[in-house]
């Protein structure tokens, strides 16, 4: 997504990265070991001030029915066509996220948000899964009270729950890609760009994203639009669809912090 500059990178289609193309808001992230980790933990004040300078983040297809109530919800325009949680209107700037790091209040964060700084990463050569935290010294250090590893070795409640998330949004994310593949080939999405005005007649073009043409979806034949339902996805589309309303509250949101 773009606005005038090119915007954050967006698509998160594998878990495991080369160095050169780790996923978004991922610097160093390593398989975490009871014996080199035994004392390293979460930093207390650890926020999401890491999020402060994104505009879009990919977000998951169980996640959309609840995504639509607060951000407009798109597409990248690649093949993978990959659904984003529309987040700000302007480059690096994040408008659910204030100077102090919190989101704002009684507003869904995505999954992929709350998921940093763990993520799970494959093995070489096997299908094993591990789970990684980011080595970053702004997010764990060996001073935090909120360790990974007890001193026996075994793992805290902090270290098992984020395994146990980390293994749902896994589930979640195999099953957004094939949705997504889907309906990249699908030939029902359009390229689109957003022309937003904010106070004092300032106006900003929003771009490089895709939606769900409605009238190729409405002309769908019988036989189509059959296979969308037997699979389950409608209720997606209708929500991507839905989220379209909430370019206004973005739009108020940028208008507001103009103000500040």
């Amino acid at each position: 997504m773009a606005s005038k500059e090119q915007a954050s990178k967006t698509t998160d289609n594998t878990e495991e990265k080369a160095p050169s193309m780790l996923p978004l808001f991922y610097t160093s992230p390593a398989p975490l070991d009871k014996v080199k980790h035994v004392n390293l933990g979460l930093n207390a004040n650890f926020s999401l001030d890491f999020a402060k300078g994104i505009n879009a983040v990919p977000v998951n297809l169980i996640e959309l029915p609840q995504i639509c109530h607060y951000y407009p919800v798109a597409f990248s325009p690649d093949e993978n066509a990959t659904p984003v949680a529309i987040l700000g209107l302007r480059d690096k700037e994040n408008l659910f996220v204030n100077e102090k790091g919190e989101w704002a209040a009684g507003t869904y964060i995505p999954a992929y948000i709350r998921r940093y700084p763990f993520i799970f990463s494959e093995l070489p050569n096997t299908e094993q899964l591990t789970l990684c935290v980011d080595m970053n010294d702004k997010v764990v250090s060996e001073d935090s009270t909120q360790k990974f590893f007890n001193e026996d070795g075994t793992a805290t409640d902090l270290a098992t729950n984020a395994l146990e998330f980390c293994k749902s949004y896994h589930a979640a994310a195999q099953q957004t890609i094939e949705f997504s593949k889907a309906l990249a080939e699908s030939g029902l999405l359009v390229d689109r760009q957003a022309e937003i005005e904010v106070k004092g007649g300032k106006r900003i073009s929003f771009s490089g994203f895709r939606i769900l043409d409605e009238k190729k979806f409405t002309s769908l034949s019988d036989e189509e639009f059959l296979k969308w339902r037997q699979k389950g996805w409608l209720p997606f589309l209708y929500a991507h669809l839905f989220s379209g309303g909430q370019w206004q509250r973005l739009t108020r949101l940028l208008g507001e912090r103009e103000s500040a």
